[in-house]
This record gives structure tokens, C-alpha cells and sequence, in this order.
């Protein structure tokens, strides 16, 4: 496969995924993960680290973010993608109200690894001090 169907290929398979998230199909997330996806998220918040596996990312990362947000209240919006190869850069902002009360709107970014048509690895970047000062204040 040359470099150009492997570019467009990897984006498909993020801009599906950013479809599905945007969506809110948390159940339909799980199949674009490989079983030992590594998602990374950089910083020093208690959900910063590396989860490994839909398992974890989709049932203890997500879920303690999640916990500390109202559900209600969570936008997503797309950026878009910028791709080469088997990565993807997606951009999008995120908007909800924080159970302590605060606004939370953060704007992400993410390189996606795509291999063999699944995700296999994902390293976030935000601002983890406005995440700290709002979320988990």
C-alpha cells in the first residue's frame, strides 16, 4: 500500500472514530481499538498516564473523566484531521459543566497510530491545568 491509500485510510478510520464519539456510541468505540491499544494522556491529572486496552480506556480512563462532569451538559466539536501515513492528528473541542461548578471547555489534541484498519495507539495533549483547576479541583 502506498503512502497516499495509507494516509486516507488512517484518516478514514479516525474521522469514523470522531463520528462514533461525537455521537456519544460509547458501546461502538470499543471496535475501533485494538485489544492492547495504548491511549496516553500527558500531564499530572489523576487520569494522566497510559491505559492500555478498551477495557481500560473505555471503562476506567473515560468513565473517572466522565464522573466529573455533568453528562448533560458535554458537547464535543470537531475540528478536523491532518494525516501522513499510519498517523492522524484529530482536533476537537470539549465543553461540559464541571460538578464542582465550573465551565470546562477544553481544546484537544491527539495522534492516533492506525495499523491494520484499528486504532493502536492515541497520545492526548490538552490543557491539563485548566482540566486540574475546573475538573478536578
Amino acid at each position: 500500500m502506498n503512502q497516499q491509500h495509507t494516509t486516507a485510510a488512517s484518516k478514514a478510520v479516525v474521522q469514523a472514530y470522531m463520528d462514533t464519539l461525537m455521537k456519544g456510541d460509547m458501546d461502538a468505540l470499543r471496535g475501533f481499538f485494538t485489544p492492547d491499544t495504548t491511549w496516553t494522556l500527558a500531564g499530572d491529572l489523576p487520569v494522566s498516564g497510559t491505559w492500555t486496552g478498551p477495557d481500560e480506556i473505555l471503562g476506567e480512563f473515560v468513565p473517572t473523566m466522565v464522573a466529573r462532569l455533568v453528562p448533560e451538559s458535554m458537547e464535543f466539536e470537531f475540528e478536523g484531521l491532518i494525516g501522513e501515513g499510519e498517523r492522524v492528528l484529530a482536533e476537537w473541542n470539549s465543553r461540559a459543566l464541571a460538578r464542582t461548578g465550573g465551565r470546562y471547555n477544553q481544546h484537544c489534541l491527539a495522534v492516533f497510530t492506525v495499523r491494520e484498519g484499528r486504532i493502536a495507539s492515541v497520545r492526548e495533549y490538552m490543557d491539563t491545568l485548566h482540566a486540574k483547576t475546573v475538573v478536578f479541583a
